[in-house]
């Protein structure tokens, strides 16, 4: 399973990339995994601004439908557009085409509660 060192986890499989006061967000290839075929991403909170733990948007696949949460709190500045006519993306690409929402941190301390890649391996190991 690919876990980049790079990011930050959250226990319910969202990854988050800090770019400064913001981040990209998007879910991880176990989640990804576990879903199986995505055939719908819908993000409706553009704008809206959203707490730690707040569902920012939903995906459905062929087996079920799961929201996604956010791994800190912030505003939800943008949807990546590109997931409204290929899902699979997400399938695909889940740490880089794939990402789902970009957003502005509004407290960089909730980074700090996130996994790194090693715990977020654990996590998905348990």
């Amino acid at each position: 399973m690919n876990v980049p060192e790079n990011l930050k986890y959250t226990s319910d499989h969202e990854w988050l990339k800090i770019e400064g006061d913001e981040a990209v967000v998007g879910i991880t290839e176990y989640a990804q995994h576990e879903l199986g075929d995505i055939v719908f991403v819908e993000v409706e909170t553009v704008g809206e601004i959203l707490g730690k733990g707040e569902a920012f948007g939903t995906i459905e696949a062929v087996k079920t439908v799961s929201d996604m949460f956010m791994p800190v709190s912030g505003e939800v500045l943008s949807f990546n557009e590109n997931l409204i006519t290929k899902p699979e993306i997400l399938n695909q690409d889940p740490y880089v085409s794939g990402w789902v929402v970009r957003i502005k941190i509004n407290d960089p301390d909730e980074v700090e509660s996130l996994l790194n890649a090693a715990s977020y391996t654990k996590h998905t190991q348990a």
